[in-house]
Parts: C-alpha cells; structure tokens; sequence
C-alpha cells in the first residue's frame, strides 16, 4: 500500500504540476482574448438571463436551476478548507491568484457549457445528456472517442472520492467536533437524505439544489460580512497583503512558515481550480440539461459559476482569515476558517460546521450526477440504478475511515480529467468563437 501511495502521489504531482497550471491558465486565457474578453465584458447580462424565466427550447431543468446543481457540486469543502489551506501553504498572495484563476475561468466554464448544449444528446430515456464525452465525441469525430471515454472513465471514479466519501468525511468531521454527532449516525444519516433524493435522479437533485444552495450561500456571505464589520479598519491593510505577497515572498510570522512566490501562485491556482471546476469538465454535464435552445446564453449563465463560488464565496473566507490575523496562528484547513469565524463571531464555530455540513450535502447530490452520467457514457443507461446504489453505500463508509489515501486518488484523478476537457476546448474553440459572434450579432 505504501508503495501505491507514492506513486500515487508522484503521479499527482506530476499531472498538478506547471504543465496542468499552463495548461489550465494558458487554455482559458487563450479563450479570453478569443472571445474577446466578453465573459468578463457581459458578467451583468448572465446575471440578467440568470434571473429571466425564459426556458425555451428541450431540456430537464430550469437554466436557474442547471447553474444551482453546477454551483451544488462547486461550493463544498474548496470554499472553506481549500482557501484556508491555500492561504496556509502560499499566504495571503495565495488569495489574489485565486482571483486570477477564477476570472481566466470564467471564459473556460462558458466554453465548456456552450460546448455541452451544442453537442449534447437525447438518451433512450428521453433525457439530454452531455458533457466533455459527448462535446469530444460529437464535435471532434470518432478517432477522439477514446479521449472522451478516457474523461468518463476518470470522471466516474474521481467522484467516488472528491463528491462522496471526502465530501461524507468532511460533513462528520465538522458535526462530530461541533456537536459532538458521531460518525456513523452523520454517515447513516447522509445516506437516507441522498437515497431519498437520488431516486428522482437530475430533477430532484436540481430541485434541493435551488433551493439549498442560494439560502446557504447568502447565509454564508451574510456571516463573513460580519466578521468583516467587526475587522473593518483591517480591510484595507489586508488588501495591500494579497497585493503584496502575490508578487514577493512573505516572511515567517507566528505559526506561519513563510512562503515563496511560487508556493502563493501554486497553491492560489490549484485552490481555485479545486474550488470552482473551471477546466475539469464536471459541470458542463449538468448545464447540458437545461431548457434552452441556446448554447451561449446557457454558456453565459454557466460563466456565472466561476464568479459566485471564487470572487463572492472564496473571497469571503479568505478575507475573513486575513482580517482577523488567523492566517499567522499556524492552523490550517477547515480549522483555520473556524477560528477566523469564531474570533469575531460568537458561535462562529458552529455556522462553519453548518456551512460545511450543508455545503458538502449539496456536493454530494451534485458530482452524484456527474458521476452516474460518465458511467451510464461508457455502460449504458442500465448502470444508472447500480450506481446509484454503489454512490449511496459509499457514503457511511466516506464518513468513518480515514481518507488519505482517497483523498489523493481524488485529486490525482481531478486533474486527469482536466486534460482531455482542455484537449477538447483548445480544438473545438473555433465553434465557440462562431456560435458567440452570431449570438451577439443577432441581439
């Protein structure tokens, strides 16, 4: 086992290496400058489609609705450990290249939705079905079907642990050191309610979804803003900190180890990423299920993703940890977040053990989708019951073991899936750039 954990972990940090953060930066600014910068240009416009009922055209799902089970499986433990553990390892400069990754992003994530509307299929139980396999199998031709099995393949054993048992284990760790729940009941628990949901499969995920996921998220930014008030003469030294640091090493203070330049832009991108998916090509198979007849206007609710969960939702923790000065007290992870929330707020302890809990809840339901449509890619429309089954038994077990070893199976195979999704972006660009000039010739 010890031997297959090192090579495990030399693959990961092979594939999470500088060529994966090129290639993820360089492909989304690529589709940036391509585009014309429009993603960043029309941010007001997908805010507006985003609340406009116009849901023309086949689908399953409300647009709204599409982007709120994408968002369900994006905001979870990235947004509250993973900023923590970026600020923990690259310092607060950690903080600006998360921004910087999640603006390239947002060109990435339109990208991967028009992609996913404009290819996506119809199932033999008559539902839309898309994503990276179907954008490289019906846009690039059949000798790149192998590239679109190979996501598929990556894709549904990486949810296992990235959307499941990582995601059980985080709500159970969170629930047994604030409310002293045990593992087992929190892992017995989460398979009932995700059981429950599961059985009317994307219309039921993207119904709890809708709902779950605003109401969190609000709730979550409202607590941050708090513990913001309380620190705000702090604000504009933290600010100069992120500026700072993303551009020159920052020193050992307190419990903080100091870090380098690269360890601010290493961990601040791979954070982000992490965080909002751009580039992994996991939530372009929910937005292929919307009601539209559009793939840019899907696309430009889609790019919405990338903002809410890195600019709004990051931003909020990691300037919580800065302002309060947590970031030099040497915690890290989820611990770091609690008690930059608990020194300013009382109880702050418990609203990131909810948050958490809900936010991972929410993951679960989400890459339970991405996961049940790679494997009904590569198997058919017979594996979705099994998987169902398999995905719901996973839970208790996620919730009581220790999860090393899945953890860096999970991120190894993240990243794995990111490179035939970005393969594909950087051929099918073209159709991209043709589909946004005509929409926006029209309008």
């Amino acid at each position: 086992m010890e031997l297959i954990t090192e090579l495990l972990a030399s693959i990961n940090s092979l594939v999470w290496g500088i060529p994966m953060l090129v290639g993820i930066l360089g492909i989304g600014l690529y589709l940036q400058f391509g585009l014309g910068f429009m993603p960043i240009r029309r941010l007001g416009t997908g805010f507006r489609l985003l609340f406009t009922r116009m849901e023309q055209g086949s689908g399953e799902i409300s647009p709204f609705n599409a982007l709120m089970t994408a968002l369900s499986a994006t905001i979870g433990t990235g947004n509250i450990a993973g900023v923590a553990t970026a600020i923990f390892f690259g310092g607060p400069g950690a903080l600006f290249w998360m921004w910087m990754t999640a603006l390239v992003g947002m060109a990435t994530k339109y990208s991967e939705a028009v992609c996913a509307v404009n290819f996506r299929e119809t199932d033999k139980l008559g539902n839309h079905v898309g994503g990276p396999m179907y954008y490289i199998k019906n846009g690039l031709g059949a000798r790149w079907v192998w590239l679109g099995t190979a996501f598929a393949i990556f894709g549904g054993i990486a949810g296992f642990g990235i959307g499941n048992t990582v995601q059980a284990n985080s709500v159970a760790d969170a629930l047994q050191a604030s409310f002293g729940i045990s593992s087992l009941a929190t892992g017995v628990v989460l398979m009932i309610l995700v059981g429950a949901v599961l059985i009317g499969g994307i219309r039921w995920i993207s119904e709890v979804a809708g709902k779950l996921v605003p109401l969190m998220t609000v709730s979550y930014f409202t607590a941050g803003l708090v513990v913001l008030a309380l620190n705000f003469a702090a604000i504009p030294s933290a600010f100069m900190l992120i500026v700072e640091h993303a551009f020159t090493p920052i020193a050992a203070q307190g419990g903080f180890a100091g870090a380098a330049v690269w360890a601010a832009i290493r961990f601040g991108v791979a954070r982000g990423v992490f965080s909002n998916e751009a580039g992994l090509g996991s939530a372009p198979i929910a937005h292929a299920a919307a009601k539209t007849d559009s793939p840019v206007r899907q696309g430009l609710i889609a790019m919405l993703g990338t903002f809410i969960d890195t600019i709004i939702v990051c931003s909020i923790t990691g300037l919580a940890i800065i302002v309060t000065g947590s970031w030099t007290s040497g915690e890290a992870g989820a611990s770091l977040t609690t008690l930059a929330f608990s020194s300013a707020i009382p109880g702050g302890q418990y609203i990131v053990a909810v948050a958490l809990a809900i936010f991972a809840f929410t993951t679960i339901l989400g890459w339970s989708f991405y996961g049940e449509k790679c494997v009904q890619y590569l198997f058919g429309i017979k594996a979705i019951v099994p998987f169902r089954i398999a995905w719901i038994l996973a839970l208790p077990v996620g919730a009581t073991q220790s999860l090393e070893f899945i953890w860096l199976l999970a991120d190894t195979l993240n990243a794995m899936m990111a490179i035939p999704n970005l393969i594909a972006l950087a051929l099918l660009s073209p159709v991209v750039f043709r589909l946004t000039r005509s929409y926006f010739a029209k309008s």
